[in-house]
């Protein structure tokens, strides 16, 4: 069974356990080199390099690799063996999907890159890149359920979420190059039959996008919506949102595509199939929300690798530890605020259901993010940071809740950068309580000046209507600060509650 994450409170492993790993993956378009660093279940891309060499240009017409993406892909991988040499990955996977499984000269250009490059490319099934690609949506969005489409230059590969994990995986060719040459509404027919033979098998609500064309689609749909937050994983678009969309796309000229800001010029070429993909894909299989994911088959393999232990961890709440840690800060304060204003929290409505405990979690291991930064601008800089800091396992209304709440440890200024980002996703009531979890994580740090040990000395809580602060026999004396009364009486006020300090 695959271990799903866990809202629990958890302690995330320390820097010594953070490893280094390497992912080469040979698509039917690009080949690509991504170098991770791992700590625990965090998983922080730290380079990032992209070849596109077609490998499948010429697979639809001639069943053979393209002679030209062969010569280049070669290139490209002689240059990542010295890249990965220099850096020393601990761990390095390999993968190569349908252009080089379904071509005739396929196993001859295997050879010829372990003979050229020392590298030995894994050649994964169609249900192996199936099921690594729901892997990857997993890790970077563990409640994410329905179907996965992973949409390559040769092939789309479905696959279906179950509580279990991925399940009925299936490959269809129906990337653009293996309807290279055909025209749009030849196209249109053949993506519909083919879809048709699987429609039934993979109908569902909520469909998981992966792959680069759909990551375009969602961000030409965010410059048309007026979407403030330009981050695409985890986009969420209704049906009639990316039916406009991809039929808006699927209809331009190149010339037209290439006038709109936001495309990714390399990606004008088989944007249009995508978008026709798309279109078909919600209409045959019943779609009515789609979710974009910027994890895929790459990170699938990353979290393949992964004790059951790592997997088990929530990566919001790990990737938020691992933001603060890197600063040399007490690993132990995040957890023992989060025990600390429990009590109080956990008594009031919830906001986001059964994620206000992950999500408090994670505000808590955020407490010391701005540490080192400069006081004048210290909320403003940690605001931006937990905005758009690249942490998986969030909605955008998520980041945009701890990005409020991380702004209120610092500051008791109502009015956070971004405004019009903010109230797009988040009501009144969220940014309320966002505000009061800053407050309450500000008081406890002030009141205890950061010693996770000397916090757990008092206890914060509700009694009778009113909010409390107490402290253990012979330690009353931490309660004396008029900073902390000034913070507990500020926290008192966004809960709409009066406030006793038992000093005695």
């Amino acid at each position: 069974m695959l271990a799903r994450a866990s809202s629990a409170p958890q302690m995330r492993r320390r820097a010594s356990d953070a490893r280094d790993a390497a992912v080469i993956d040979v698509g039917s378009n690009s080949v690509r080199l991504v170098l991770y660093r791992l700590e625990g279940r965090a998983i922080w891309t730290v380079y990032n390099e992209k070849v596109l060499a077609g490998l499948g240009r010429d697979l639809g017409a001639t069943g053979r690799l393209s002679e030209t993406g062969v010569e280049t892909a070669l290139t490209a991988l002689r240059r990542f063996r010295a890249v990965i040499e220099a850096a020393g990955p601990i761990d390095v996977f390999t993968a190569a999907t349908a252009a080089v499984r379904e071509a005739k000269d396929g196993p001859a250009f295997v050879a010829r890159v372990k003979a050229e490059t020392g590298l030995v490319l894994r050649v994964l099934s169609g249900q192996e890149e199936a099921r690594y690609a729901a892997l990857g949506v997993l890790a970077g969005a563990p409640l994410g359920e329905g179907v996965v489409g992973d949409l390559g230059g040769a092939s789309l590969e479905l696959v279906r979420l179950s509580p279990d994990g991925p399940v009925d995986g299936a490959t269809l060719a129906l990337g653009p190059f293996a309807l290279a040459g055909t025209k749009p509404d030849k196209a249109r027919i053949e993506i519909d039959k083919r879809l048709a033979a699987v429609s039934d098998r993979f109908r569902t609500d909520s469909f998981q996008a992966v792959g680069g064309a759909w990551r375009n689609l969602a961000l030409l749909h965010m410059r048309m919506s007026g979407y403030p937050l330009q981050i695409v994983h985890q986009y969420e678009m209704s049906r009639a949102d990316a039916l406009d969309a991809a039929r808006f796309i699927s209809r331009q000229s190149r010339a037209s595509l290439e006038g709109i800001q936001g495309i990714s010029r390399k990606r004008l070429e088989t944007l249009p199939h995508a978008a026709m993909v798309m279109e078909a894909l919600i209409e045959r299989l019943g779609v009515r929300q789609i979710a974009v994911s910027a994890y895929g088959l790459r990170e699938g393999l990353l979290f393949e690798a992964m004790s059951p232990e790592t997997r088990d961890q929530d990566p919001l709440i790990e990737g938020c530890a691992a933001l603060t840690s890197r600063r040399g800060i007490d690993e132990t304060l995040g957890p023992t605020l989060e025990a600390w204003l429990e009590p109080v929290f956990a008594a009031l409505p919830p906001i986001f259901g059964e994620r206000d405990r992950v999500l408090r979690a994670a505000a808590c291991r955020l407490a010391d993010l701005g540490a080192r930064l400069h006081p004048d601008h210290r909320a403003d800089l940690v605001f931006e940071q937990v905005l758009r800091a690249p942490v998986a396992g969030q909605t955008h209304a998520e980041r945009a809740f701890l990005a409020v709440a991380a702004f209120a440890r610092h500051t008791s200024a109502a009015s956070t950068p971004d405004g019009p980002i903010i109230s797009r996703l988040l009501t009144d009531g969220q940014r309320k309580r966002a505000r009061a979890l800053g407050a309450a994580i500000r008081l406890g740090c002030d009141l205890s000046g950061r010693s996770a040990a000397l916090l757990g000395q008092s206890q914060l809580a509700l009694d009778d209507g009113r909010l409390t602060l107490s402290a253990a026999d012979g330690q009353a004396d931490m309660l004396l600060g008029e900073q902390s009364a000034r913070r507990a009486s500020q926290l008192a006020g966004l809960l709409g509650l009066k406030l006793e300090i038992r000093r005695g």
